[in-house]
Order: structure tokens, then sequence, then C-alpha cells
């Protein structure tokens, strides 16, 4: 192969007018080779022009393509070798695993449209967890709720030590107090505490997050699977937080820690963006007048379970026993649950409440239950009346032979059964003495 100086040189050589086989000499070329550069000067840029040449695995090439359009190419250039191996290929490894991996390239450059959210339109949730290093070498998981305008990119984060549904919740209404308003939707990943399912093309939200919707006025959405691009308004931030505020963070308790992030994104918030080219505070100040005012009052996000009042007054939770009045017996009502709190309703009105047991089988007592049992006349009349005899009479018995026997009891006087069985009646002494005889 002749270098792109060697062909310079060779023109530069031929301009002196001197001979091919000299310019040979000088350059250590074949001056046929001298010959072909000198005439046609053009060739010195030139690439070398390659030939295509048929390959072993060229027949087999429809196969390794349609292979890696499934599965988004999750298949390895091992398995496609083991494949066609047993369709007749005879060739080596390497030029399948070279075609795999240019294949993979290829279907991996795919282009996206950046697009903006207007303002007050959209806002975006995760949840993260955060690892905090115990005293004895074990470590605790935190979650960090993360909920970030669209628009202005304005961010609430909170880190709470459970990830169930009544925390979840609760720092919704904690965000759209922090923003003063609520975004028209929220666009969520399918987490457990949001999506059940796909029904005929719609999304199946929790009964939880759907009364919370309602309430406050927003529509819930579900991000695609598998992509996370469209919601990199607020995975990035995710990440943001975890390298520039939590790596190297003393952790004393959550409270501190929440005032520390709060006072740590407060201070980021004037900065400028690096994909809207303004502070987050100005743009924010700009949306706050597009988002949906706050209702009057929050949301009893609280968790809720649908319990039959038994005969002694108790309903089962959590496998404790609560006591509750007793004139919802045999009704079902609806317990709610928060903050260790058992509260008792009987549609929306409260009939009592609970602190919450943790010790299995307990009876919780209703103060007055007893007392209030015992007033209740109209009650214990109906209860006592089910035993009593009415006006005193026996009713009459049906044996399983009534109505084909006829049966005839004949009286006899005493003195019979005295001769039959000896003395009949006596006094209570004589009685004794036969008793003990």
């Amino acid at each position: 192969m002749i270098s792109r100086g060697t062909r310079v040189d060779i023109v530069f050589y031929h301009r002196q007018d001197l001979s091919f086989r000299e310019i040979g000499r000088k350059t250590g070329k074949d001056r046929r080779t001298v010959k072909k550069y000198a005439e046609n000067p053009e060739l010195i840029g030139a690439s070398r022009r390659c030939v295509a040449r048929a390959s072993k695995l060229d027949g087999f090439m429809p196969n390794i393509k349609s292979w890696l359009s499934e599965n988004d190419g999750a298949y390895r250039a091992s398995w496609i070798f083991d494949q066609i191996k047993k369709l007749g290929y005879d060739g080596g490894y390497t030029i399948v695993k070279d075609a795999v991996r240019a294949i993979k390239e290829e279907n991996s450059r795919i282009a996206y449209v950046r697009f903006e959210t207007e303002p007050g339109r959209q806002a975006q949730v995760d949840f993260g967890d955060f690892k905090v290093a115990e005293l004895d070498g074990s470590d605790r998981a935190l979650y960090l709720f993360s909920m970030v305008l669209g628009y202005s990119r304005e961010p609430y984060e909170e880190l709470l030590t459970k990830c169930d549904m009544v925390s979840f919740l609760d720092a919704h209404q904690r965000a759209f107090a922090h923003f003063g308003g609520v975004p028209a939707e929220i666009l969520y990943d399918r987490m457990k505490n949001v999506f059940i399912r796909k029904l005929a093309g719609k999304a199946q939200f929790t009964q939880g997050l759907m009364t919370l919707a309602d309430h406050y006025g927003f529509a819930p959405e579900v991000a695609p699977a598998y992509a996370p691009w469209v919601k990199g308004k607020v995975e990035r931030p995710m990440d943001f937080i975890r390298e520039g505020f939590w790596r190297g963070y003393v952790f004393t308790d959550i409270d501190a820690a929440n005032r520390d992030l709060a006072a740590w994104l407060k201070g980021k918030s004037q900065r400028i963006h690096g994909t809207t080219k303004e502070r987050i505070v100005d743009r924010f100040e700009r949306e706050k007048s597009f988002l949906m005012p706050l209702p009057a009052s929050g949301c009893d996000v609280s968790e809720r379970f649908y319990r039959k009042v038994q005969k002694d007054c108790t309903i089962s939770v959590d496998g404790v026993l609560y006591e509750v009045p007793h004139t919802l017996v045999g009704k079902k009502i609806v317990v709610r649950l928060k903050d260790k709190v058992v509260r008792v309703f009987d549609g929306d009105m409260l009939v009592s409440t609970h602190a919450l047991s943790e010790v299995k089988g307990r009876l919780v007592q209703l103060p007055g239950l007893r007392d209030a049992i015992r007033a209740d006349r109209e009650m214990n009349a109906r209860k006592w009346n089910r035993f009593s005899k009415g006006n005193g009479k026996a009713k009459a018995t049906m044996g399983p032979l009534a109505g084909k026997y006829h049966v005839e009891v004949e009286s006899r006087p005493l003195d019979v059964y005295a001769q039959i069985g000896g003395r009949v009646g006596g006094s209570l002494d004589e009685c004794e003495e036969v008793a003990h005889a």
C-alpha cells in the first residue's frame, strides 16, 4: 500500500522532469506504480477502493436480522452462532460477532423530538430509594418522593420512612401546598402505588390515587413501559440530588434531612437550568398562575378497610379486635387507619376512634359500651322476647309420629303405685332415710 506522502513525492519529482525509473529509485516504488500516480495526480487524495466480496454469512443475514428485531435485540452473538450452525453455516464465530454488533448499533440509533410542557400542564412523579448506614454496620432504607413541574422544573422533594400508599398520597398534598396549586395532569411510571393494568387500551389506577385525583381535579397518566426518557424531567433531578446532596451527607434524623434538602433545593433554584437557559425560580413565578387552585380542604388518604360488625360489637383489623357502638351490629362499616389511629365510620359519620394496637389477639374496649347496651330498652326487649314463653303456656310439641298413632294415658290413684313400688310421698326426713338406705 502506498502512503499519501509517497504519492505527493512522485508527483513532485515528475514535475522536475525525472524519469519514472529514477523516481522509483528515490521512492522505493515500482516504476509502474510511479507512472500511475505521476500521470494521474488526482489519485493523491482518493481513498482506496474496497472490492465487495461474498461472505459465508450472506445467506444467513435475513435470519440474523429477524432474530435481532425480536425481544429488543436481546439475543447474543453466541446464541445466533449456534442457531445458524444448525442451518448449515460453516464459518467462524468472529464474523458472526462483528455482524451482530453492527446490526445492534444500527438498531439503537433512534431519534426523539424534545418537547416542552405548557405552563401548569404537567408534573412528573418518581420514587427513589436512599441508604442510611447505621452504627452497627447495617443499612436502612429511606425513600425520596419527587414531583417536578414540567414547565419550570420547580421540584418538591421529600424523604419518607415508608413507601406505602398513605405516605405516597400525603406527599402529593404537601407538594401541591408547596406549589400553591395543582397541575392539570401528573405523569407516573408503572409503580404499584399507582398503576394496576391496561384494560381495553385504558390505564387502570389504584382506588387511593383516583380518590386523590378526583379531590384535586388532576388527571393521572402512566408512562409507556421501558421508556425512562418520557419522564426525563423527574429522572434527571433524582440523580442530581443523589450525587449533589446525598453523597457524603451526615444523616441524623428524617426531619433534619428534609429541612436540609429543602434549603439545598432552594439555593439550586437560583441557577440557570441547562435546558431552559433560565433560572428555575423565574419560570416558576410565571407558571404559578396557570396551576389549578387548591380545594378548600385536604383529602382523607387514610388506609381503608370494610368490615362487618359482629354480635359481640367488635371488628377485626390486623388481628386485633376493636369494640364499636352496639347499634352497628350486623352492619358493614368503613375503617380508616392513619398515623396509628383507627377511625370507624358509619357512612360518612365518625362513630368511634381507637389508638392502633400492635398486640395481636387483643380486645380494645370502647368506653361506655356496656352501659349503652343496658340502657337500650328497645333492643333488650327484642333480645329477651326471643327466649321468653310469651303468655306462660307451654306450646304443644309435635313428634315424628304425630298424626299416625293415638296414645291414651290412664289415670290411677296413688295407692296403686304404693302397692307396686312401696310408699309414695312421706316427709322430707323419711325420704332422706330411704335415700341413705
